[in-house]
């Protein structure tokens, strides 16, 4: 098959990095397209993944609709060039517009309900949506449910072995308490009208009370934090994460990342989707989305865990339940990718057809 994997954010490369790595390896040839968005060209650099630069859309909610034309235009110009059996994304606009003119199928994976903007441009186009079990919104016949999250395409344990040597860059060794705050920008165009954690200097007082405080942030700090911020290669801080006694922040896809891996993670915010909810099942994800009180309780929380004893040995135990209960999306995708359209209707009858792909 010859087929296009369309990359718009860093997280959509781990998304994708092992189904694209799969796919190769099978014999099918693969064209990834990109935009620059924070460090996505570097990780697609530091995996070795040939890419073709599609542009960004930019910032603003203006920029970005006057931009949705100029790149799909650019886009079918290449798509007509390598001709595709079928194109892939996540919540993917461009692939969704361009597959519809050409005539092929369209498969986008979705896990975030509140990209109505982003949703509605693309769901009339393509063939399929796929989103994971508990994503709280009908999308419709074109929408496919697997039992996972989109982290478990890279971090479930078939895919996935931490490496300790992080922590030794950092001034760490295996059991040193430490935790992992996140800040988002908070310039999504959903992004309108929330927030995450507004008093960040005063989250980080408390929290390095507990333990060495690591930030990672998509925005310029504060003077007063910078020197928390840690400068580690982006592909190394699932590693981090790993052996992290808590992570607290505003950014969902990291706290997400935490929670598979079997760190306890804090997640204050506003927004917030149907696969954190259900991480919050096994007692790996604590959500805080009250606009008043969630950095307060959420706050109160992490303290609380980070008093526990018995902290990381507790969140091992949930981790290998909720393995046990959810697949390995990367196996997922190429079973459902090279089948198509017949799983799409395998899944249809027996939405049991997927369980045999990879749980414990």
């Amino acid at each position: 098959m010859r087929i296009v994997v369309d990359i718009n954010h860093p997280g959509h490369v781990h998304y994708f990095k092992h189904f694209i790595w799969e796919m190769k390896r099978k014999g099918h040839d693969v064209l990834i397209t990109a935009s620059e968005k924070d460090v996505t060209f570097k990780l697609l650099e530091i995996y070795d993944l040939e890419f073709e630069n599609m542009g960004t859309y930019g910032t603003s909610l203006v920029k970005k609709l006057a931009n949705i034309p100029i790149i799909d235009i650019r886009y079918y110009r290449l798509m007509k060039s390598f001709k595709p059996d079928l194109l892939v994304g996540f919540g993917s606009i461009r692939a969704a517009h361009v597959s519809f003119l050409l005539k092929k199928p369209c498969i986008n994976f979705e896990d975030t309900e509140h990209s109505t903007e982003q949703i509605r441009l693309y769901l009339p186009l393509v063939t399929a949506v796929c989103t994971p079990s508990c994503y709280t919104q009908d999308l419709g016949e074109k929408q496919v449910r697997f039992n996972g999250y989109m982290e478990l395409a890279s971090l479930h344990p078939r895919r996935f072995s931490p490496s300790p040597a992080v922590l030794s860059e950092l001034g760490l060794k295996e059991g040193d308490p430490f935790i992992i705050v996140r800040f988002v920008s908070w310039q999504a165009s959903h992004d309108i009208g929330q927030h995450g954690i507004r008093d960040k200097v005063g989250l980080v007082k408390e929290l390095e009370q507990y333990g060495r405080v690591m930030i990672t942030s998509e925005g310029a700090l504060p003077s007063e934090l910078q020197p928390y911020q840690i400068r580690v290669s982006p592909e190394k801080l699932h590693d981090l994460l790993y052996y992290a006694t808590l992570y607290v922040g505003d950014g969902g896809t990291t706290a997400s990342e935490a929670a598979v891996l079997g760190t306890p993670a804090v997640f204050i915010s506003t927004l917030y989707c149907g696969y954190q909810q259900d991480e919050g099942r096994y007692g790996l994800l604590y959500l805080f989305s009250d606009p008043v009180s969630g950095l307060k309780d959420g706050l109160a929380k992490a303290v609380c865990l980070l008093n526990d004893p018995n902290l990381k040995k507790n969140a091992s135990i949930n981790r290998l339940k909720l393995l046990n209960d959810k697949i390995d999306v990367t196996e997922f995708m190429i079973w459902f990718i090279e089948n198509y359209p017949e799983s799409y209707y395998q899944i249809e009858a027996d939405p049991a057809k997927q369980s045999h792909l990879g749980s414990l």
